[in-house]
């Protein structure tokens, strides 16, 4: 059987392409199974410079597929299948060591703003609304959930969007930081692929380095550690910092490869 989402190749840029339109590309249990295996594909592939999560048609992510939520939480056995299920792969996406960028247009609900979240810059068109609804279900987001919205947008913010559940327009969602970069809808696509081609045009050590330091000092690293040192100082010896200052001094585009 063939699952509404899968892994698509385009040069150094993977796209984790959710495919089930009809659905608003709502989630099933088997998608959300799906995918730490798709993003492991993308570590282990060294011609993979980034991931790009997006959605098929005009939407993004409807969250979870409420269809089946009779039998994804019927029994406390499924509801902690089923939450397993979704974690992992929201963890898979957070915890990939290469650039994740989300494209995003339409509904971005639910669980799909959870996976938005889960990537390191999101990317938007001014069609995408963003709504965050587990209270009219009479649930809570998750900690790690909770914990990005909050980095995000700030405590406030937050809790405004939670309580009320109502839809963020882009543009809000931009000015609050929940969206990096916004783009009209006639011109996302070209302005998406421009910004991802010149990300995945850098380099590939950088930019996991870059991310390692990020996400270091987000979770608190106040103070520099020996592995911090190391990413500041390691790449001075590496073939792309050669390559880099010689296309600098050039004038010419630098042509990394390192994997």
């Amino acid at each position: 059987m063939t699952l509404p989402i899968r892994l698509m190749h385009e040069g150094a840029i993977a796209t984790l392409l959710i495919d089930n339109p009809p659905r608003r590309n709502a989630m099933s249990r088997a998608m959300w199974r799906a995918v730490p295996g798709l993003v492991a594909e993308v570590i282990a592939d060294p011609a993979i410079a980034l991931l790009r999560v997006a959605g098929a048609g005009g939407h993004f992510c409807g969250g979870a597929d409420i269809a089946e939520f009779g039998d994804a939480y019927g029994s406390p056995d499924a509801i902690a299948h089923s939450n397993r299920l979704i974690r992992e792969a929201i963890e898979a996406v957070a915890a990939c060591p290469k650039p994740t960028i989300a494209t995003i247009r339409g509904a971005c609900v639910g669980g799909g703003v959870a996976l938005a979240l889960a990537c390191d810059l999101r990317l938007a068109a001014d069609d995408a609304r963003f709504a965050v609804t587990p209270v009219r279900l009479g649930l809570t987001y998750s900690h790690a959930d909770t914990r990005r919205l909050v980095l995000a947008v700030g405590a406030n913010r937050a809790k405004e969007m939670l309580f009320s559940a109502r839809a963020v327009a882009a543009e809000e969602a931009a000015r609050i930081g929940l969206v990096d970069r916004l783009w009209e809808g006639a011109v996302f696509e070209e302005e998406a692929a421009r910004y991802l081609d010149g990300v995945a045009a850098t380099s590939r050590p950088a930019l996991r380095g870059v991310k390692a330091m990020v996400d270091a000092i987000a979770a608190g690293a106040a103070t520099e550690t020996p592995e911090l040192a190391a990413l500041f100082e390691d790449p001075f010896a590496g073939a792309d910092f050669q390559e880099g200052y010689r296309a600098f001094l050039e004038k010419r585009p630098a042509r990394f490869t390192a994997p």
